[in-house]
């Protein structure tokens, strides 16, 4: 489903220039989650807005169902995010004017694949059944991630890309949220590559590879 090859990035930072990832390689099977861990600053969050065609690298090739993210033009990377990826972050950029149930309808409305028996699911799953009316200013921040995965999850995606998800919760909630995210994930027949500091987070996970200067290691 992912492929990536010989992958290069580096940014200018005044009169000094920041290798970020060098000659990085990386494989991904479809439906199988991945942790990616790291320490700060090592270029994980870089490599997901690569992934995502947020960013263009410096050299190398990223290939997403044959598709080649690295030289696509915009408008066919804009595609790309709108179908068949979902991005999830510590942030939950939920939209601030819209109801909990239009938030979770909004990219699967976008592109068109929304399925009302599965939103069904979701929030059930979810325990958003109460809060749907509301906005998010009124659910707390464990509400409020639950309905940023909703709204990933409802188009079922190919691959979600997900940095630190959890990382504005606490322990507790983290360990349900993320039990929860990762079971929807396996269900959807979705495939989660997951930015993460925490090895309880990543044991969730089918694999953990590091980061690490620029390039990536399999962690037994």
């Amino acid at each position: 489903m992912l492929s990536i090859k010989q992958l290069s990035k580096s940014y200018q930072y005044a009169d000094v220039r920041q290798n970020v990832l060098q000659g990085l390689d990386f494989e991904m099977d479809a439906e199988s989650s991945i942790a990616l861990l790291g320490e700060s600053g090592s270029g994980k969050s870089t490599l997901l807005h690569l992934i995502a065609g947020l960013d263009r690298p410096d050299s190398g090739e990223i290939r997403f169902d044959g598709r080649r993210v690295d030289s696509e033009p915009e408008s066919a990377l804009a595609e790309m995010r709108r179908e068949q990826l979902s991005l999830v972050f510590q942030q939950f950029h939920l939209i601030s004017t819209l109801t909990i149930t239009d938030n979770i309808r909004f990219q699967a409305a976008l592109c068109q694949r929304f399925d009302p028996q599965y939103e069904g699911e979701l929030i059930e799953r979810l325990g958003l059944g109460d809060q749907l009316d509301k906005y998010p200013y009124q659910l707390s921040r464990g509400q409020q991630q639950r309905v940023a995965i909703a709204r990933a999850m409802l188009h079922k995606p190919r691959l979600v890309l997900a940095d630190e998800p959890t990382g504005n919760l606490d322990e507790a909630s983290s360990l349900e949220v993320m039990g929860l995210f990762s079971d929807l994930v396996k269900r959807a027949g979705s495939g989660l590559l997951m930015v993460t500091h925490s090895q309880a987070m990543a044991a969730f996970m089918d694999r953990r590879v590091n980061l690490h200067n620029g390039r990536l290691a399999e962690i037994e």
